[in-house]
């Protein structure tokens, strides 16, 4: 039995005699170019003529035989099999034409057993029979690496199934892996898995380890059949064995996961080769970054896919149109406007032309941050770049140009797309109702819509959406309700176009469908948010729905659902108006039950407002604004609530709330209220500023003057105000010996006062005839360096006419 040769990269001993091959080229008569060689006579040395000047004429011959093959690959594709050429010495280049392989890269026997081989495709299936009696000349004449490259050849599982048989009978066989590798492509390629597997189980029991390339064939197998299970578990054991699959083998899995959408699986599969890139050379390629930012893009992880792009641009790799596309069009819905300019102008600096659907985010970015100027430069650089402008695109530059004020301009490209042939989404249609609708042209807008209607454009949720806020705009609710029953067919409504019919009804004071809409909304368990739930307190306040109220607050604190705080306060302030009206109205006891039983809504939302940064802060506020409008019922029960809940509220809404009291003379209430703050927490100066402002108005001075040293005693800030006030009541009342005290008190205490204190004082001791004890105070005014007014001015010129007309008038002079 003839021995192997040697492998193509181990040279053969160089024979004693060289070759002579003369080429000849002729033409046929059909134009087609021939080779024929000569026989190759031996002759002792090569002609004087081609040392060192030329090459051989066998060298010409691969070149020629190289540029041939290369135009029979041509148009097959990057998946075209490459012989593989080596260095021939001139006996091996002998062999070779003596070989006669009439351009085949193998010899005319290796040609004829696969022809032979590959002919039992044409017989019925007979077992290894067949494939015996096809391959009985071939018997001691094929090494094995040329059985090999017969297996290789094959075309049909079944052939290279009973080829292998056959092969293992052979003498010159040894198990070895790379005849598997070649079964099991074969097997994969006929989707055979079971004859896969079994064909690995049968290398792994003949003691031939698997190698990266057989490994990554069976991978492949798996990926192909879109048995990922399977495929992710012999991968699991391909890396307990060491064994890392070449790029290939992963392109082909990664592939194959993200055509069914298991894009969790891809991005743990990419982890995996990150892990080993540098332990066992596995470099990602082109492919590998465009397999694994699409799937990173179709998980929504942003961050994630801008790392891999960062690493495709380390290695030097630029990113094809989709990539930018979709990483474009994720940052858009992401909000990241800066880094989709970074992407459009990286991609515009390769030199890629932008798609319409990668401009088609952009301009979509550009009208949702309200940046026409660009969107519109956008939509002429287009125009330069021939870029193909679908529906989609003018649509979106409809709804710019009616954002913009631009109706004739939306009007005319909604016209031109018409003539063009290209109007035909749903969309289009609605963004220039839309247009209409901002425009207050209703009518326009309904006549836009039904045209699509005309059309046969299947509506959807999206058009009806528009339908329902042109005719609640148009208030016309039997349309309205129309429209609605229609959108309900497509399944539950959103929470927009409930909020419109629901605003529709409380706009027409229709609050009985309001109601019952409200409660088959519940029915229908549809998901309030802030606008909605918004509409829904209004109303159920409204028709005195306050169970219900309280029960849709708990189900939304309960649900998770977050608010701002503003939406938050509107709530508490409605339900704090209806709480009081309905309080007020009720007899002591039922109050009391009211209080245990109805509260727990508003305390849930209280404590939602409160547990948000500056909380505390808004709700005082709250109560200060309700105070000022005199809303006093409604502020105290707030109050409360916050004190219920162990919430001190600000000094500045117990002081409001408390000279509002005063304002209103009811003194019996600020006196609850300061009592009741006094109990619950220690109350400071602006608190007691506050009650003796109240006691002041209510004509309780004595009280208001006991009240005043108290806090003074105590060392508490005493407020100018509350000063001046507390002094002008006690000079109506003729307590000068009270300003007096008050005054030194606050001479001695070192109290800032303004000049509207010191004219008080100066008023005060001139009306008890002390005006010695005013030109001293006067006197510290000026050394003080508070500034005078008018009214000191005057107070002091009536000090002086009060001084000396006594003495004009008993002609002393003056």
């Amino acid at each position: 039995m003839p021995s192997a040769p040697p492998p193509p990269h181990t040279p053969l001993a160089a024979p004693t005699a060289a070759v002579s091959v003369t080429c000849s080229y002729r033409e046929d008569d059909d134009g087609a170019a021939s080779w024929s060689l000569s026989s190759g006579a031996r002759s002792s040395s090569l002609p004087s003529s081609s040392r060192g000047r030329r090459p051989p004429p066998y060298r010409r011959l691969l070149h020629d035989e190289a540029r041939r093959l290369l135009q029979e690959r041509r148009g097959q594709g990057a998946g075209a099999e490459t012989p593989r050429w080596v260095r021939r010495t001139e006996g091996q280049m002998a062999r070779y034409v003596e070989d006669d392989r009439a351009g085949h890269v193998h010899g005319r026997h290796v040609v004829a057993a696969a022809r032979a081989a590959r002919a039992t495709a044409s017989h019925p299936p007979a077992g290894g029979s067949t494939m015996r009696e096809a391959m009985a000349s071939f018997v001691a004449k094929l090494t094995f690496r040329e059985m090999c490259v017969v297996l290789r050849e094959q075309r049909g599982w079944r052939q290279a199934h009973d080829f292998f048989s056959w092969m293992k009978l052979q003498l010159c066989y040894e198990p070895s892996v790379v005849a598997y590798t070649i079964l099991l492509r074969a097997y994969g390629n006929a989707s055979k898995i079971e004859l896969a597997e079994e064909a690995f189980l049968e290398m792994l029991e003949a003691g031939v380890e698997p190698d990266a390339v057989a490994c990554g064939t069976l991978l492949c197998v798996y990926a192909r059949r879109g048995r990922h299970g399977d495929m992710m578990l012999f991968y699991a054991a391909t890396r307990r064995r060491g064994v890392a699959p070449p790029v290939s083998a992963f392109n082909f899995m990664l592939s194959s996961l993200q055509k069914h959408r298991l894009h969790g699986k891809v991005i743990h599969l990419w982890k995996h080769m990150m892990e080993m890139e540098e332990a066992n050379n596995v470099v990602p390629n082109h492919f590998t970054y465009t397999v694994v930012i699409g799937s990173f893009v179709k998980a929504g992880l942003l961050e994630e896919a801008m790392d891999v792009l960062g690493k495709m641009r380390a290695s030097r790799l630029v990113p094809e149109e989709a990539t930018y596309s979709c990483l474009i069009s994720l940052s858009s819905r992401h909000g990241r406007g800066e880094q989709v300019v970074m992407l459009y102008e990286e991609m515009r600096a390769h030199g890629i032309v932008p798609s319409n659907y990668t401009c088609a985010s952009l301009l979509a970015l550009y009208d949702k941050s309200e940046d026409y100027s660009k969107a519109l430069s956008l939509f002429s650089e287009m125009e330069r770049s021939r870029v193909v402008i679908d529906e989609v695109i003018y649509g979106i530059l409809i709804r710019i140009y009616g954002k913009i004020g631009l109706y004739d301009d939306a009007q005319r490209t909604f016209e031109e797309i018409d003539s063009a042939g290209l109007l035909s989404d749903e969309q289009t249609y609605v963004a220039m109702a839309q247009v209409h609708m901002n425009a207050r042209n209703y009518d326009k807008a309904l006549q836009v819509l039904g045209l699509m209607r005309s059309r046969n454009v299947k509506p959807s949720k999206f058009s009806y959406g528009a339908l329902l806020r042109c005719h609640v705009a148009r208030e016309d609710i039997a349309a309205a309700e129309d429209v609605f029953r229609a959108l309900c067919k497509y399944g539950l409504p959103d929470v927009f176009c409930c909020n419109d019919l629901l605003r529709l009804y409380v706009k027409l004071g229709q609050l009985e469908k309001a109601s019952a809409f409200i409660l088959k909304m519940r029915k229908e368990d549809i998901q309030l948010d802030e606008a909605l739930c918004m509409t829904v307190m209004e109303v159920c306040c409204k028709s005195g729905m306050i169970t219900d109220a309280d029960k849709i607050l708990k189900e939304m604190n309960n649900g998770g659902v977050t608010m701002k705080s503003s939406t938050m306060v509107s709530i508490i302030e409605m339900y704090a108006r209806n709480r009081t009206s309905v309080m007020q109205e009720q007899d002591s006891s039922s109050k009391a039950l009211a209080c245990r039983t109805d509260s727990s809504a508003l305390n849930a939302t209280l404590k939602s407002l409160l547990d948000t940064p500056g909380g505390s802060s808004i709700a005082c506020q709250l109560i200060r604004k309700l105070a000022r409008e005199g809303r006093t019922c409604e502020a105290k029960f707030l109050h409360e609530q916050l004190t219920q809940l162990g919430v001190k509220p600000e000094d500045s809404a117990t002081s409001t709330l408390i000279v509002q009291y005063g304002q209103e003379q009811k003194l019996h209430q600020a006196e609850e209220l300061f009592e009741s703050a006094s109990t619950s927490f220690p109350i400071r100066g602006p608190v007691y500023n506050a009650m003796v402002d109240a006691l002041c108005k209510c004509g309780n001075i004595g009280e208001a003057y006991h009240l005043f040293m108290k806090m003074a005693d105590q060392g508490h800030s005493r407020d100018v105000v509350t000063i001046s006030i507390l002094v002008t009541h006690l000079t109506k009342h003729g307590k000068f010996q009270e300003v007096e005290n008050i005054m030194h008190g606050c001479f001695h205490g070192e109290v800032e006062l303004d000049t509207v204190a010191y004219n008080t004082f100066i008023k005060s001791m001139l009306e008890s005839g002390k005006l010695y004890s005013a030109v001293n105070i006067y006197d510290r005014m000026i050394s003080t360096g508070v500034p005078r007014s008018l009214q000191t001015f005057n107070i002091m010129i009536s000090f002086l006419v009060q001084c000396l007309w006594p003495r004009r008038k008993a002609g002393q002079g003056c």
